[in-house]
């Protein structure tokens, strides 16, 4: 069977279950496989961080913003520990801290904190102000929220913080780090927060990068001009940017959007994209003469869950859809050949 980047429109068109099950047939999913990326915390790491946060609290009986501060100035990582016990992302915490003590500390300072423990988990900080004043301002927060534990709500919601190691708030932390934690409620707690979730968002961006790298690859190979957009870039012309535009912005002629993912709802935000894209490139436009050819690669189980999203997709781009594997064809059966000098 033939790919449908290999026939005609028409041919696709007349039968597109068979040109979706070719393309179903090459998706290659990597989901058991992460990119460690810079800042990736290893067990032995984290686990200094909790044992230093443990003594320098007498084993949890001694929870002050004050005896926490001393151990995050010297041992970082401890600030990351304290973070996962009460089950929060940094913007998350930095959003309730700021709730809760009339400090404001952004979101972004937040990520660039916790991205600077991740980066160097063990070197003690200076006393630089600044740090110790945001530190202080999530520390006093985190205390407050331990001493109060779970407050009471709706029997149709759950809170946040209802968990085996906080539920009764700094009482229960202390029981676990003495007694241990039951297997089925570690289970339970890891059903919830699906494993790796936190370290699988911070590396989503290098997980992309895979594809683009290999476009990269094949269009230099090739010796084709080539301008690689940026995330969030505005190029004029474009209300939404494509990841790659042959040969520069200034005279699209090909555009290629690129994506693996593993969510359907990723990918079928992608599709959408790339159907804007499509009705751009024919806006103002003859019939059969678009102002420029829309190509999609992607990988990654999410694309091949919904049928009709890859019929979309075909359609958008006319049947020009690569996977993985089959990007050494990209310029072959494309008009990217128009701009080979290689």
């Amino acid at each position: 069977m033939p790919f449908p980047f290999e026939v005609s429109f028409e041919q696709v068109q007349a039968n597109p279950e068979a040109y979706i099950e070719a393309i179903f047939a090459c998706l290659v999913s990597e989901f058991l496989v992460l990119p460690r990326g810079q800042g990736f915390v290893e067990y032995p790491v984290f686990e200094r961080g909790y044992e230093a946060l443990k003594q320098a609290t007498a084993g949890f009986r001694e929870v002050t913003p004050a005896t926490l501060e001393a151990v995050v100035l010297d041992v970082p990582i401890a600030l990351i520990v304290l973070r996962t016990m009460l089950g929060f992302t940094p913007p998350e915490w930095a959003y309730i801290a700021t709730q809760r003590t009339g400090v404001v500390l952004s979101q972004g300072a937040a990520r660039t904190l916790d991205r600077k423990i991740r980066l160097d988990p063990t070197q003690p900080w200076g006393r630089g102000k600044l740090t110790r004043e945001r530190v202080r301002v999530l520390l006093e927060a985190a205390c407050q929220l331990l001493a109060e534990g779970v407050p009471s709500v709706d029997s149709d919601k759950i809170h946040r913080l209802d968990k085996a190691d906080t539920k009764a708030g700094i009482s229960t932390i202390r029981t676990m780090a003495e007694l241990g934690v039951p297997y089925a409620m570690l289970l339970y707690e890891r059903f919830l927060g699906r494993p790796s979730a936190g370290h699988r968002d911070s590396v989503s961006e290098l997980v992309g990068d895979v594809m683009e790298s290999a476009i990269e690859d094949v269009l230099s190979a090739a010796g084709i001009s080539y301008r690689k957009t940026k995330r969030a870039e505005s190029i004029v012309g474009f209300d939404q940017t494509p990841d790659f535009i042959i040969p520069s912005e200034f005279n699209p002629q090909v555009v290629i959007e690129a994506k693996i993912t593993e969510d359907d709802g990723t990918a079928r935000d992608k599709v959408t994209r790339v159907q804007h894209l499509e009705r751009l490139s024919t806006q103002g436009q003859p019939p059969n003469q678009p102002k420029f050819e829309v190509i999609a690669c992607i990988g990654g189980r999410g694309f091949g869950v919904r049928r009709e999203d890859m019929r979309k997709l075909l359609y958008a781009t006319k049947g020009k859809v690569f996977t993985f594997n089959l990007l050494d064809t990209l310029v072959e059966y494309m008009r990217l050949k128009e701009f080979k000098t290689k």
